[in-house]
């Protein structure tokens, strides 16, 4: 009987992923890196955004992919709604710089409303402990360029002020994702306000 509920263990710890994304209340790992809005790179750091409200980082596969142009398409068209509630919204993928300019610039996407982060490492990713695969050979986006970058796992994080994770938004699709981000910041926003 021991041997069978070690067995029924070990399986189970095997079936499952030992890593998943860091939770709510995790502090937020730092980051600095180059990032663009509509079209013009810049050195964003994670600390300085957070001195002025919460802050949105969103990670995803690609710029020019079906699910991430959907998921910048919706940030963009309720960046109004973020702001209104006090937070900044930063992108984050394997990208260039070069593919993030273009796509931060893309009326059909970010549309000069979203800033976009280049990760090409993957560094950042790993340290929200978000899984990142390698390059798959062949791979084109929807303008039909090939993509030689990895890809990080579509996760959102809603930080405070405080550096800490409020709410961590995994297995969404991207518009539900955009949709349930803005109820948190707002959330966040309405609370502060009772607080005073």
């Amino acid at each position: 009987m021991k041997r069978l509920l070690l067995g029924c263990l070990l399986s189970s710890a095997i079936t499952f992923p030992a890593v998943a994304a860091l939770p709510t209340g995790h502090p937020a790992p730092d980051f600095k890196t180059q990032a663009s809005l509509a079209g013009k790179a810049f050195s964003y750091s994670l600390k300085d955004a957070l001195q002025k409200g919460p802050v949105v980082v969103y990670f995803y596969p690609s710029a020019y992919t079906g699910g991430c142009n959907i998921q910048a398409h919706t940030f963009a068209v309720n960046a109004d709604n973020f702001a209104a509630a006090g937070a900044t919204i930063i992108g984050v993928s394997l990208d260039s710089i070069e593919r993030l300019n273009d796509f931060s610039a893309d009326p059909d996407y970010c549309a000069g409303k979203v800033a976009v982060a280049s990760d090409a490492d993957g560094a950042i990713a790993k340290s929200y402990d978000l899984t990142v695969k390698d390059a798959a050979e062949g791979k084109k986006d929807s303008r039909g360029v090939e993509i030689t970058h990895g890809f990080a796992e579509r996760t959102t994080f809603i930080i405070t002020t405080d550096g800490k994770i409020a709410a961590t938004l995994e297995g969404l699709k991207p518009a539900e994702n955009v949709a349930k981000a803005l109820e948190i910041v707002q959330k966040l926003a309405t609370d502060k306000q009772t607080a005073k």
